[in-house]
């Protein structure tokens, strides 16, 4: 949804985000003339979208926000039928990114896990620690996602409100480099660190609240330098996507005619899985040495210009 939590997410699965995807409203109405330039088109939006996706997944400026403002701002009108098929795809993309960059962190995890289990302990291994607190850290939007689903739902729909909440990221992103003395690392992180940051997480649910910006400032807040701030934060995507992504793969098996939006869909999740891959390593770089204050401005910036023209 960091961005906001994956591309945008139907208001049933966790954390809910809107969708958005593929054919703009002149595209369909000649598809069945024009068969041939509707593909174009749908490749052109795929191959954009997918970059948005990767890229705003992570980098703290709102996945979901910039999801919902640019069909508006470049007028399609989307089938939300095929932006569910999208959201779909180039979530796993963007999951694909991550657990191909942090492979060797994830086997690790296991690995911990399963020296427990040798141990006939839970979380006696460090390793395994850091995996039990990035699932607790993802049970508060969990519950929050399922009792405001409608309420989430409605915001969705608002390009205006999405608008205001690029503000509310900006307002967080602030407060990040404000508080906290950024002297913490990864081995340090406790199970109250993962319920604080996890309470961040929560809102993310809205659309343009970036889930990265909001659950590194979370991290931030409690002493973490950004690099860890920032990984932690990944690290939590993973459980999300996969929840997130396996209910929408058994609705997505029920939606007719797929095999028709094969190659627009491949083009949307290698772009997606490629950008992403590429600002998740610039990001942790970026933030070794730089603040947060410039994805702050840009998302004002663009809050502002959305709260205009909306």
């Amino acid at each position: 949804m960091c961005g906001g939590a994956g591309f945008a997410r139907t208001p049933t699965h966790i954390p809910s985000h809107s969708l958005r995807v593929v054919f703009s409203e002149h595209s369909y109405i000649i598809q069945h003339i024009f068969r041939i330039r509707v593909r174009v088109m749908t490749l052109l939006q795929s191959f954009i979208l997918g970059i948005i996706q990767g890229l705003t997944e992570f980098i703290p400026v709102s996945s979901s926000g910039h999801l919902v403002l640019v069909p508006h701002f470049l007028g399609w009108t989307l089938s939300e039928d095929l932006v569910f098929i999208f959201d779909v795809i180039v979530q796993l993309g963007t999951l694909l990114a991550l657990i191909l960059y942090f492979h060797k962190d994830f086997r690790d995890m296991i690995n911990g896990i399963i020296a427990d289990t040798h141990q006939r302990g839970f979380f006696q291994d460090k390793r395994s620690r850091l995996a039990g607190f990035i699932l607790l850290s993802t049970i508060p939007a969990g519950v929050f996602g399922l009792l405001l689903k409608d309420f989430i739902a409605i915001s969705f729909e608002s390009p205006k409100a999405t608008s205001f909440f690029l503000l509310g990221t900006a307002a967080l992103l602030l407060i990040a480099e404000f508080i906290g003395k950024r002297i913490r690392d990864i081995d340090n992180i406790t199970w109250k660190d993962a319920i604080w940051i996890g309470c961040f997480q929560i809102l993310a649910l809205f659309p343009g609240i970036s889930r990265s910006g909001a659950t590194i400032t979370g991290g931030m807040t409690r002493d973490m330098n950004r690099p860890t701030a920032a990984r932690f934060s990944f690290f939590m995507a993973v459980p999300i996507m996969l929840a997130a992504g396996f209910l929408a793969t058994l609705d997505l098996i029920r939606l007719p005619d797929i095999s028709e939006y094969i190659l627009p869909l491949f083009i949307g999740f290698l772009t997606s899985a490629l950008v992403g891959y590429f600002a998740i390593h610039w990001l942790l770089q970026y933030l070794i040495r730089r603040s947060l204050y410039a994805f702050a401005i840009y998302c004002g910036v663009i809050g502002i210009i959305g709260i205009i023209v909306f």
